[in-house]
């Protein structure tokens, strides 16, 4: 048993699977998921390779489990976003695309490494929970606001989350393959503009 595999478990405050989750995570957020194997994570776990698979249906399931303790990780991190009715929309906005651009920055590596294995994209799709997904709890704030009158009464609300949502996803995967690196820091004010149109467009009281 390796020294870090010991100091987690013997505590008791892990299980094996928990452990091999969490070693999973944390290789996952230092190096990405290229290259990520079993053979991999059971070394860096300081288990032998099949003891994974009396933990999980299969390696898929695993990584799965792994991206989503990491996308749990970065959203725990970024803190709150703004509640609808407080500061002035403008400002609330350039929060969510901050925050936004934050989630992306370093979710998107991890999951750009993923793209020739689609078993574990739609495991990792089916342990997400609708609720918290930025662009639902965007679309909620919007809502919100429209109910207040802060937002005109037909504002397309979805529309504008869309816009936002997607202006995110190019800046970010724009970065990556330029080879900017893994989880580089996106400026929010490179959404400036496009904040100012949803805002002009969705008829700001």
């Amino acid at each position: 048993m390796s020294p870090r595999r010991a100091a987690a478990l013997d505590g008791g405050d892990l299980s094996l699977r928990e452990h091999l989750i969490a070693t999973a995570e944390r290789m996952i957020a230092e190096r990405g998921t290229a290259g990520l194997t079993v053979r991999a994570i059971a070394q860096e776990a300081g288990v032998a390779g099949g003891v994974l698979y009396n933990h999980f249906a299969d390696k898929e399931e695993l990584i799965a489990l792994a991206l989503r303790a990491h996308a749990t990780a970065i959203m725990r991190g970024l803190g709150a976003l703004p509640e609808p009715g407080t500061g002035t929309v403008e400002d609330n906005l350039r929060a969510y695309v901050a925050h936004g651009l934050a989630l992306h920055a370093r979710l998107l590596p991890a999951l750009t490494g993923l793209l020739a294995q689609p078993k574990v994209l739609a495991r990792f799709a089916a342990l997400s929970d609708r609720d918290e997904d930025w662009k639902e709890r965007l679309v909620r704030y919007l809502r919100a606001e429209r109910g207040l009158g802060r937002l005109a009464p037909d504002a397309r609300v979805e529309a504008a989350a869309s816009m936002l949502v997607g202006v995110s996803h190019e800046t970010v995967l724009s970065a990556l393959f330029q080879g900017e690196g893994l989880a580089r820091e996106v400026p929010p004010e490179a959404a400036d503009d496009l904040v100012a149109t949803v805002l002009h467009g969705i008829s700001l009281r």
